[in-house]
């Protein structure tokens, strides 16, 4: 009889593979007796840019609020580096380096540029890369970073901001508002960052600006789940793409892949 071949590691039983740094695993979800995400599995891996596209109403905000803490799931898991969080509040996952930009900025606009920035160095946070998916193994949070730290960042990264630093946040424009509440996220290291709606209401120069600095993070390592209605802005920079309708993932590739698909799905076949 010929010797059969012995079988290699199965993948996360000892072959030395990571889990994603964040997933969602059979999650259902939504609002009283209305279920918006029926099943939804998703996997952000370390290092990775996973872009979460799909039209209005598809499930895609909703997937991020479970993914931040804001919108507990019916039954499934959410699990960081491994390790499930389902149930965890949003307090909780942020001071765990899960950081999110809301689709509406998430700034504070009665303080100034550097009072928002200084708001963020009260948080706890934790560092990307290895530091936090050791986390799985049971270490702590670490203390979050100074005032100087983060303006040294902000300013370095988008030089308006330092020309505005005492202005009012809320009478910045809609691009220096975006500008304001990424890099109040970028200030705090954050583990995986989590974009809804980066492009809503701006104009196209600023938007490639914008996902231009989105690009730079990805090169250096961070891993960033992005929620965005218009497609073709984010696909030049994305790892991977899951294309969602009607609560489902239906489709998940490389954006090569999925990029035939979407003017069917946003068109509604």
């Amino acid at each position: 009889m010929a010797a059969t071949a012995a079988a290699g590691p199965v993948p996360g039983k000892g072959a030395g593979i990571e889990p994603p740094l964040l997933e969602l695993a059979g999650v259902r979800a939504g609002y009283g007796p209305i279920e918006v995400l029926h099943g939804v599995d998703l996997a952000v891996p370390a290092g990775s840019v996973v872009a979460l596209l799909g039209p209005n109403g598809a499930g895609k905000t909703t997937t991020l609020n479970v993914c931040c803490g804001l919108q507990r799931p019916s039954s499934g898991e959410l699990r960081l580096a491994g390790r499930s969080v389902t149930g965890a509040s949003a307090e909780t996952l942020a001071r765990l380096g899960v950081c999110t930009i809301p689709e509406r900025r998430g700034i504070f606009p009665n303080l100034t540029v550097r009072e928002n920035l200084w708001m963020m160095t009260q948080a706890r946070s934790w560092p990307r890369g290895k530091q936090a998916r050791s986390w799985s193994r049971g270490a702590q949070a670490q203390p979050g970073v100074s005032l100087r730290d983060v303006e040294e960042i902000a300013y370095a990264r988008f030089p308006v901001l330092g020309e505005r630093r005492g202005q009012l946040a809320g009478t910045l424009s809609g691009g220096q508002q975006q500008m304001l509440a990424l890099t109040r996220a970028l200030g705090t290291d954050p583990a995986v960052l989590l974009l809804d709606e980066l492009s809503m209401g701006l104009a196209p120069r600023v938007v490639r600006e914008l996902y231009e600095i989105v690009g730079r993070l990805a090169a250096e390592g961070m891993s960033i789940l992005i929620v965005e209605q218009f497609a073709r802005t984010v696909l030049p920079i994305a790892d991977q793409v899951a294309l969602m309708l009607h609560g489902r993932i239906v489709n998940v590739g490389a954006p090569s892949e999925v990029e035939e698909h979407l003017s069917a799905a946003y068109l509604g076949a």
